[in-house]
């Protein structure tokens, strides 16, 4: 039987905050992360493919990395229980390789920067997923009530969501004379206030959301270098067990869709208001990369996180997450018509809609997801949030890496260049920007569409498992 941090159909709001915390910071690095990477094409001459390469690389070796922390997590012996160890120390990873990795200096060459960046951004990766497969884990299993786990999620989310509310204004700090005297030297000092803080947030579920001790399980795999072998073959095997089930693969494909499709363009973004709206002048852009940002993100944490929770009690997790997309569709619809040269203002009416795709999309999922771990459960006996969890961002931080990489691919293929922009290079950002998300969606919606895990098959595995396990605490 499942051991989590909380059961019943109440979560204290205290204990869903404190998991909220830990998503602020597992949001905010990466919200902070891509600010930042605009700044080594801008302003430090990195091409768009090398840009491109730095997105893949770290990525693909974090996506990697996720199956083993899963089945390391899932399957760890301690009085801490078998998350909150790992969330600290990767937390402290996390906080110290951030602000090494962005002590960056023109003068020492592109090709300096470039090994010196890479190397920290492994060892920022690595962090990463000692902290957020474990964290992630703990918010599945919070809760074995089916509405329960959307309003955590959703908790978590809207905390979470003011990452995105706070970072944009990265972007003004950087660029404003006011401030620093170049972006380079404002990454390098913004870096140490955004590890310090966020390694600081990242702490606060391991030091909050108390786990029972797993010292006595006996149906956890060994963990230790001398079983390496046997536990890479238990990985492999967990992971061929995730993919067996219909639903995970549905949930787990239309998120690589959405999310990955949407991360290919989103650091267009930048480029798309500076160039486009404000040809090319840094002083003139003012806060309008940061409006754009922060308004969406405004946006998703009291409007769509909100709305999405409320309306999947009544029609479902499914019909919700299709319902939520579709809006979104509008959203980058409107892009291409209101991005218009010298009137930025008119892009925020598009934001509404758009906010509707990335902010729908996590909150349904991750609960299906906890959905999903019931049905492993019954499956096979074992709970396995740790592992379904890691196999369900390995998609999605899969996806990233090539997301990244053909971010680098698609503004070299129409001939971007920040020194000298065109108007065929904008046009050729903005086809992308509009329509590549829309093919995202269209094809997720296509994959969801016999998704069939309702609020009453849940509660009929529920029951099973809650059977099994009685039964077996009377024979034994």
């Amino acid at each position: 039987m499942s051991t989590g941090a909380a059961r019943g159909p109440k979560v204290p709001i205290a204990l869903k905050l404190a998991w909220g915390f830990g998503m602020l910071a597992n949001q905010m690095f990466p919200a902070a992360l891509g600010v930042f990477l605009v700044v080594l094409v801008q302003n430090l001459g990195f091409s768009p493919l090398l840009w491109g390469f730095i997105f893949f690389a770290p990525r693909l070796f974090d996506a990697i990395t996720d199956p083993v922390m899963g089945f390391i997590s899932d399957n760890t012996k301690s009085k801490w229980g078998r998350r909150r160890q790992y969330i600290f120390i990767g937390a402290i990873i996390l906080g110290l390789s951030y602000m090494a990795m962005w002590q960056l200096y023109a003068e020492n060459g592109v090709t300096f920067n470039f090994i010196y960046f890479m190397g920290l951004s492994l060892v920022f990766y690595l962090g990463l997923t000692i902290f957020s497969v474990p964290f992630v884990a703990m918010g599945y299993e919070m809760s074995e009530d089916f509405h329960e786990r959307t309003n955590i999620m959703a908790v978590g989310q809207f905390v979470g969501q003011w990452a995105w509310v706070i970072a944009p204004w990265f972007w003004v700090i950087l660029y404003d004379p006011a401030w620093f005297p170049d972006a380079a030297s404002g990454v390098r000092e913004l870096s140490i206030w955004v590890g310090v803080g966020c390694a600081i947030l990242a702490m606060i579920p391991a030091i909050f959301i108390k786990q029972k001790s797993t010292l006595e399980r006996e149906d956890l795999a060994t963990v230790s270098l001398s079983t390496m072998g046997s536990s890479l073959k238990e990985i492999a095997k967990a992971t061929a067990d995730a993919f067996r089930i219909k639903q995970f693969r549905q949930i787990a494909f239309a998120t690589f869709l959405i999310f990955n499709s949407f991360n290919v363009i989103a650091t267009f973004t930048f480029f798309i208001i500076l160039h486009y709206l404000f040809a090319g002048d840094e002083a003139a852009v003012g806060i309008w990369p940061a409006m754009h940002g922060s308004i969406g993100a405004l946006v998703t944490t009291f409007v769509v996180i909100p709305i999405v929770a409320w309306i999947s009690k009544f029609i479902g997790k499914k019909k919700t997450f299709i319902l939520s997309q579709a809006i979104s569709i509008v959203g980058y619809v409107l892009f291409w018509f209101l991005f218009v040269p010298g009137k930025p203002y008119l892009f925020l009416w598009a934001l509404p809609f758009h906010s509707f795709g990335i902010g729908g999309l996590f909150t349904i999922m991750m609960s299906m997801t906890a959905d999903v771990c019931d049905i492993d459960e019954y499956n096979t006996g074992q709970r396995r949030e740790g592992t379904l969890g890691a196999v369900y961002w390995w998609m999605t931080k899969f996806g990233q890496a090539f997301a990244g990489l053909l971010s680098g691919v698609i503004m070299a293929l129409v001939g971007f260049d920040a020194v000298n922009v065109t108007a065929d290079a904008m046009t050729g950002l903005r086809l992308f920007y509009t329509f590549l998300p829309i093919a995202g969606v269209v094809g997720a919606i296509a994959v969801m569409w016999n998704y069939d895990i309702t609020e009453d098959k849940a509660n009929e595995i529920r029951s099973a498992l809650a059977a099994r396990a009685a039964s077996s605490t009377t024979s034994s």
